[in-house]
């Protein structure tokens, strides 16, 4: 690139920053794995620097892990600027049987967007030590997930979430990309009852309008999980069916379509008979 990726400008911030942002949206915890002498803004998250140089994305996972608090991460790099959280909350929900989520996507192991549980960090460790810098020598120690193009599709459909800035001309057409797709507001929505069940996925963000109403949420919600249309969204995609209610910020039930959402609203999606 010429100069450190992290302080690209991005969105009026550095990409860090922007990175950071919206992890803090999601994670109670956010960690930033630095080298030793890599120049970063201030941030309001813990910062672990990398003592060993030349170890590559292995060792910056290894140290994220260790640093964690945690038993379960979301590991991604500093360059990647279209987060997508809808796709990271459904990596996250794919955990329980594994050790290790990765999406595979562009005919390979995406070993930067996936999730890790703190538990391969000896076998990290030992890799590291035998030399094996690349993040994948783990995944057949372990019991991994795929997640494949067409999973990941249904949340990501340009697969934006790993659009890469290694040259000049990157980040050039990552800003291009940007001033056409940047949302205009975010919304989270979490889902309890039937509507996780069905969903198999607990929390996802959605990217709104300006003057966003209920009904393009659930418009947002059915496009990314249809299988929840017919059974907790009507089919016209812009109400709920009767047994279900919609809980803002936790203060107010609301059911009308067009009732105002605004953007950083936290929506709760819930049965009818729980909404008191």
């Amino acid at each position: 690139m010429g100069r450190p990726k992290a302080l690209l400008p991005f969105d009026n911030e550095p990409l860090i920053v922007h990175l950071v942002r919206n992890f803090k949206r999601m994670f109670a915890e956010t960690i930033v794995v630095a080298s030793p002498d890599q120049e970063l803004p201030s941030l309001p998250v813990a910062v672990v620097r990398d003592e060993v140089p030349y170890q590559g994305p292995a060792s910056g996972i290894y140290h994220g892990l260790q640093a964690a608090s945690g038993e379960i991460c979301f590991v991604t790099s500093c360059d990647v600027a279209f987060i997508n959280l809808s796709l990271v909350s459904y990596l996250v929900s794919r955990i329980s049987n594994y050790d290790v989520v990765v999406p595979y996507f562009q005919e390979r192991f995406q070993p930067l967007h996936a999730v890790y549980r703190r538990s391969v960090l000896p076998l990290l460790k030992a890799q590291l030590e035998r030399g094996e810098l690349r993040p994948v020598s783990l995944y057949d120690k372990v019991r991994t997930g795929k997640v494949d193009a067409e999973e990941i599709r249904r949340f990501d459909p340009d697969g934006l979430s790993f659009f890469n800035m290694n040259t000049p001309e990157d980040y050039a057409e990552a800003l291009r990309v940007w001033g056409k797709c940047a949302p205009s507001a975010t919304c989270d929505v979490e889902l309890f009852g039937a509507a996780r069940l069905l969903a198999k996925t607990k929390e996802l963000s959605l990217a709104l309008p300006q003057e966003a109403t209920l009904s393009h949420v659930l418009c947002a919600l059915a496009e990314q999980l249809p299988i929840l249309v017919g059974r907790v969204i009507n089919d016209d995609k812009s109400s709920l069916m009767s047994g279900y209610t919609c809980n803002i910020n936790g203060l107010v039930l609301v059911r009308a379509p067009n009732a105002r959402i605004n953007s950083g609203d936290k929506i709760f999606i819930l049965s009818a008979d729980a909404g008191g």
